[in-house]
């Protein structure tokens, strides 16, 4: 492995475990029928949070170690981007919407967030092509799209349905770690 990627690598890695564990907790405390609730589910919530801790810090590491020079956008604007997105979600869903706003909503925004900057990044110290790269944040919005519309979704669907729906953000971030784990190599 390339030493400049090892903090990109080890931050998809575990931003996959956490979406792992994340998906593990829903599986089985979301359970449409003999749901396990409190601390007999609730603690894989510890994992889940540690690793996506780990996650943020490993990638910021990888990203404040590339000269940003060459980037077409500053990571600055990217997190400024995420930041007014999430509020102009947060009002748009909450308040217009009428959609209880959960922590999801920040999680998604913030992941979404974290991937365009890395995906920035990455470019900039010409491990991804500008088309790779143009093409990476086009798959990376468009997964954050679909997770979007799930969160959206979420509370007008019946217990089954809502289900399912409540994994697709999860298996959203999972794919797109995955997918730049398999474009870093």
């Amino acid at each position: 492995m390339r030493s400049d990627l090892k903090f990109f690598v080890q931050g998809n890695i575990l931003l996959v475990v956490c979406c792992a564990f994340y998906l593990a907790w829903w599986l089985i405390a979301f359970k449409p029928e003999g749901a396990v609730k409190g601390m007999k589910s609730g603690w894989l919530l510890i994992p889940a949070a540690a690793a996506g801790i780990l996650a943020v810090y490993k990638t910021v590491k990888g990203i404040s170690n590339v000269n940003m020079a060459e980037a077409s956008v500053s990571t600055l604007q990217i997190c400024v981007i995420g930041l007014v997105t999430y509020f102009i979600l947060l009002i748009g869903t909450g308040l217009l919407m009428k959609r209880p706003v959960t922590t999801e909503l920040l999680l998604i925004v913030g992941w979404i967030t974290m991937a365009a900057a890395e995906i920035n990044a990455l470019g900039a110290a010409d491990i991804f092509t500008r088309g790779e790269t143009v093409s990476l944040v086009a798959i990376s919005l468009g997964l954050a799209v679909i997770s979007l519309i799930c969160y959206l979704a979420y509370y007008r669907l019946d217990a089954v349905k809502g289900y399912f729906d409540g994994m697709v953000p999860l298996i959203m971030a999972a794919v797109m770690s995955v997918m730049l784990l398999i474009a870093m190599r």
